[in-house]
């Protein structure tokens, strides 16, 4: 059972940065997109492997639905497919360093660095008692009220920013 389990996190694990590389790599701003979509479909995977039903479902209405329809959104108001054939060559190198920085401090971390325990009052019978989805919104509107309403707010402010930008155009 658990070769299957680790055969099952390679293989989500080899389409997530497949897909993360097409998002990286494509001509196409809509391609890119649904690129972003498959990796935001792998995290939810693993989200599930890592008994988090709710984060899960969360990732894939929010960030796979919502948030993808408003990157959409920008992009067909923006009509990226011109701008972004000058600038390929430029982001793409710039998309290779950082991630070859990215991983050099991910494989120090993962030499250098240990497992943390989980310290607090919440242990995994007190999630399984009160159940996943009560604790993240108790935790989310009191502890991350603030933090919640700022990314509303940069939400909107995208929102209304890519409206602005599409009207002078018009």
């Amino acid at each position: 059972m658990e070769i299957l389990q680790q055969l099952f996190f390679y293989v989500v694990a080899l389409v997530a940065v497949i897909s993360g590389l097409l998002v990286v790599t494509c001509r196409n701003p809509v391609n890119s997109a649904i690129s972003l979509v498959m990796t935001f479909f792998c995290l939810a995977m693993f989200y599930v492997t890592l008994h988090a039903p709710f984060m899960a479902a969360i990732q894939i209405m929010v960030y796979a639905g919502a948030i993808m329809v408003l990157i959409v959104f920008v992009i067909m108001l923006l009509n990226l497919g011109s701008a972004v054939a000058v600038r390929y060559r430029h982001a793409v190198t710039g998309a290779v360093v950082a991630s070859g920085l990215m991983l050099f401090q991910v494989l120090i971390m993962l030499k250098k660095g240990s497992v943390s325990v989980v310290r607090g009052p919440i242990d995994a019978a007190h999630v399984e008692a009160v159940g996943h989805t009560e604790l993240i919104g108790q935790s989310l509107f009191t502890d991350f009220l603030l933090p919640f309403e700022i990314a509303s707010i940069l939400l909107l402010v995208a929102i209304v920013g890519a409206v602005v930008l599409a009207k002078r155009e018009v």
